[in-house]
């Protein structure tokens, strides 16, 4: 997939600078051929007819510029398939060992394309040069046909290029596995078996937020549709959609305007003034005092705590300021990089930090001045992107969106109340929307969601289809509203205001067959057979129209039309969406400043160890988005903050905490139980 993706990067890169070249090479040869063809012109209107009274024309330049430009437009010259093909050679050593390497399978629809497969990969067993003279062809998209056949003849490097690429996209799509891969599995081994399923829809009911029975699902939506386009028809014609124009002219919304308070900033640095002075590793003591985290992490054969807390304090904080274990060994006194490395091996797992990152969260939540900031049911989740520079710049996938510098992006989820309450990485090229309903369903908090926001990159049509049957509903900021489509259903008129955004029915008969496959395949999401990104990732890679990924599709754009309404006429939604993205931007900001090591880039080749760097630093932004909490209820009391203006001072600054230097863990410096440091004063303040 990667040296795939790799070479067609290479191959569009190189088509660009052939197809600038090829414009700048055209223009000398068009001002020979519009010169000449002007002489053409300019005799035939005085009246010569015969060619060779025109003497200005230099005939071999122009046959040589007829020839060099019939060169320059032929497609093959700036086609990136065409420059792929070129670089078919590099391939040639490992075609035949990974080919021959796995047992591929598939269903019958892809039987053309696994015969192709075998029949490349006896090739390269046998040594042969040629293909036979009637391969597998029915696999060729038309877009490859003209390069794979040419007058008739299989031309090897292209046939065997297409085998590559139309194998890579069945792979992804889960029409082709690999026998005894639990990556590559068939699709249908991901889901309950039938029968338990089944067994389980008589017992009933389904562990599922919506009605299961069909008809009641879709009289309930259409309800829901009609009341919002009646809701929104009616304030349009009364000019009173908050900030929103909708007529004739087509759609208009209006930029949300600021609520913050005057003052806000101010009180915010006057509050952040009070706080004491604190090293990261006396704020991680304390932290650990009052939620006890660090006995999360337990030896993975005797499941006992470890005996140094220090120690183990400095293996999770190696991990968050992406300082690494041997750096860390030189850097922190008492601890060497054989006792570190033991205890990484033995205490730290990806479970264990989701235990630790649920205890911090719940003890954040009982803190009253969190309550100023939500209720805990309403979160957001954003990708950030981290360069892989050094050594381990090989491993990350090149990202078209944030450059073209390989890495990873570590994808998390934020409650209203500032709590990272989930994180993941995922390769930089991966779509956003797969994972926004793993963190939702997979986390170790006690965290209620009910609402979630994302940014457009984190919006699909099958997300919103999921959505509903988990119980959430999903306010993501799109960017492109005006242009996207209201699907309604089959009887349903949206009216003429709303006419213009009405795009094609909903397919109701096609969700109607599928319905009972959507609830095998959520149910087992739910009951956590599968993960809904490995369900999602696998219906959207499906280049032809899958029939369950249709069905979603289908059950995600009505989701969407009753959203998009949602959306015009309600403008505390909105208010909410952007309150809570900004939220996961301003998480991101503090998750930036705390990965300062190695020039904030990924240095490690190995996911596992990437994982853990991302679970360290979202632990991290936890304990310092407690302890300033602690402290900023403190502060905000101690300076008679209004409530209206505390809620929008963040728990997120860091000026106070001391990230660099010397890691010592001095026990002596923490507060008895149940004290906190003193404040600092204003005569304090001034004498800094």
């Amino acid at each position: 997939d990667k040296l795939l993706g790799s070479m067609m990067r290479r191959a569009e890169n190189r088509t660009k600078d052939k197809a600038i070249g090829t414009i700048r090479s055209l223009q000398a040869q068009l001002r020979l051929l519009t010169g000449s063809c002007r002489t053409l012109l300019d005799a035939r209107a005085r009246g010569v007819d015969s060619l060779a009274a025109i003497s200005s024309i230099d005939w071999e330049r122009l046959g040589t510029a007829v020839v060099d430009a019939e060169l320059l437009i032929a497609p093959e010259t700036i086609d990136r398939t065409a420059e792929l093909i070129e670089r078919q050679r590099s391939l040639r050593s490992v075609i035949g060992p990974f080919l021959n390497a796995f047992q591929f399978r598939g269903a019958g629809a892809v039987q053309g394309l696994l015969d192709a497969v075998r029949l490349v990969a006896d090739i390269y067993r046998t040594g042969r040069r040629r293909l036979p003279d009637k391969p597998p062809l029915r696999f060729v998209p038309p877009s490859w046909r003209p390069f794979v056949l040419r007058n008739g003849v299989v031309v090897r490097a292209a046939y065997e290029l297409c085998v590559l690429t139309q194998l890579r996209d069945r792979l992804r799509a889960g029409d082709i596995w690999v026998a005894e891969s639990r990556q590559y599995r068939a699709f249908d081994s991901y889901l309950l078996p039938s029968a338990t399923f089944d067994a389980m829809r008589a017992r009933g009911p389904l562990p599922l937020a919506i009605d299961t029975d069909f008809e009641n699902f879709i009289a309930g939506r259409r309800a829901s549709l009609d009341t919002a386009i009646e809701r929104v028809t009616i304030l349009a014609r009364q000019g009173e959609l908050p900030q929103v124009r909708l007529d004739g002219n087509g759609l208009v919304i209006s930029p949300l305007k600021a609520i913050t308070p005057s003052d806000a900033a101010d009180m915010r640095r006057v509050a952040y003034d009070r706080l004491p002075r604190v090293k990261i590793t006396d704020l991680l003591l304390e932290v650990d005092s009052w939620t006890g985290f660090s006995e999360c992490f337990t030896h993975r054969r005797s499941c006992r705590v470890a005996d140094d807390r220090n120690a183990l304090l400095t293996v999770i904080l190696a991990d968050g300021i992406n300082l690494g274990l041997t750096r860390m060994a030189e850097t922190c006194q008492g601890a060497t990089l054989r006792q570190l490395a033991h205890l990484h091996d033995w205490h730290i797992s990806e479970a264990a930090y989701g235990e630790a990152l649920g205890r911090l969260i719940d003890v954040h939540r009982t803190v009253p001045l969190s309550a100023l900031w939500g209720d805990g049911t309403t979160s957001s989740s954003d990708g950030q992107l981290f360069h892989a520079g050094g050594r381990g710049a090989a491993i990350g996938d090149i990202n078209a969106r944030n450059g073209n510098e390989p890495g990873v992006s570590f994808y998390t989820h934020v409650s209203d109340q500032y709590d990272p309450f989930a994180s993941r990485v995922i390769a930089a090229t991966a779509g956003e929307a797969p994972y926004v309903l793993d963190g939702l369903l997979y986390h170790a908090t006690g965290l209620s969601i009910e609402e979630h926001y994302t940014d457009t990159g984190g919006a699909s049509d099958h997300v919103f289809g999921l959505m509903p049957f988990f119980g959430y509903r999903f306010a993501p900021r799109l960017r492109d509203l005006k242009d996207r489509r209201l699907h309604l259903l089959p009887g349903q008129e949206a009216g003429p205001l709303l006419a213009g955004m009405t795009g094609d029915p909903v397919a109701i008969g096609h969700v109607a067959a599928h319905w009972d496959e959507l609830l095998r395949l959520t149910t087992s999401v739910r009951s956590g057979t599968t993960t809904a990104s490995a369900m999602l990732r696998r219906l959207s890679a499906y280049p032809r129209q899958n029939g369950l990924a249709l069905a979603l599709r289908e059950v995600g754009r009505i989701e969407r039309s009753i959203f998009m309404l949602d959306w015009l006429r309600d403008l505390d939604l909105r208010r909410r969406t952007q309150a809570g993205l900004n939220k996961g931007e301003a998480r991101n900001a503090l998750a930036r400043a705390l990965f300062f090591n190695q020039l904030g880039e990924l240095r490690d080749r190995r996911f596992e160890n990437q994982t853990y760097r991302a679970s360290g630093l979202n632990l991290l932004v936890a304990a310092i988005i407690l302890w300033n909490t602690r402290y900023l209820e403190q502060a905000v009391g101690a300076l008679s903050i209004p409530e209206d203006v505390a809620r929008h001072i963040a728990p997120l600054g860091w000026e106070h905490i001391s990230l660099t230097g010397d890691y010592r863990w001095n026990v002596e410096s923490r507060p008895d139980p149940g004290q906190l440091r003193p404040l600092r004063t204003p005569s304090s303040l001034l004498a800094a």
